[in-house]
């Protein structure tokens, strides 16, 4: 039986020391990535590392996720493989071997406050993002690839697909290129 810790933040340059603190750990795995993505390799690697028996600990449940589905998912996954998961700031826990119903009903509303509150997020940034095109502020992502460089590829006779490769582009960059210069 191991404590195993989960730590995440969104982005690299923010700190992970307040999360978990003071908890004897046997291993931690850090995760530096949006809790929205589906696609986190520590998260796998933990789930995949875990054993019957094992706690996980999490500081909070909006660190583990910000989807009501996905938490939801990853705590059933766990406790399907025979794993108890603590979020020791929410103050609850979710053992293996038993369930308990006050804890499922503020799971599910504390999950849907991180869903709510990563909603919200989104919204400001789109309505930001509006502002600032309004005003000429706002230009988007630089380009990677200039449509010169793509026509020129197509041009060689190179295939769509190939030339999103050769050039580190989406083949969505390049079909949009192609047809707007057709």
């Amino acid at each position: 039986m191991s404590n195993i810790g989960y730590i995440r933040v969104s982005t690299a340059n923010q700190n992970t020391e307040r999360q978990l603190d003071g908890i004897n750990l046997d291993k931690v795995f850090v995760e530096k990535q949006s809790g929205i993505s589906k696609d986190r390799e520590q998260l796998k690697a933990m789930i995949d590392y875990v054993r019957k028996g094992d706690i996980v600990f999490v500081h909070s449940i909006d660190r583990l996720g910000r989807s009501l589905i996905d938490l939801k998912e990853i705590v059933e996954q766990l406790k399907n493989k025979g794993v108890s998961v603590v979020f020791h700031k929410n103050k609850l826990e979710f053992m293996a071997d038993k369930s308990n119903s006050t804890h499922e009903l503020m799971f599910n509303i504390l999950a849907s406050f991180a869903q709510f509150e990563r909603d919200m997020i989104k919204e400001r940034q789109a309505e930001g993002i509006e502002k600032a095109k309004a005003k000429g502020v706002y230009k988007g992502k630089p380009r990677k690839v200039t449509d010169k460089q793509i026509l020129d590829k197509l041009n060689e006779g190179i295939s769509i697909r190939k030339t999103a490769e050769l050039l580190n582009c989406g083949v969505s960059t390049v079909q949009r290129v192609k047809k707007a210069n057709s």
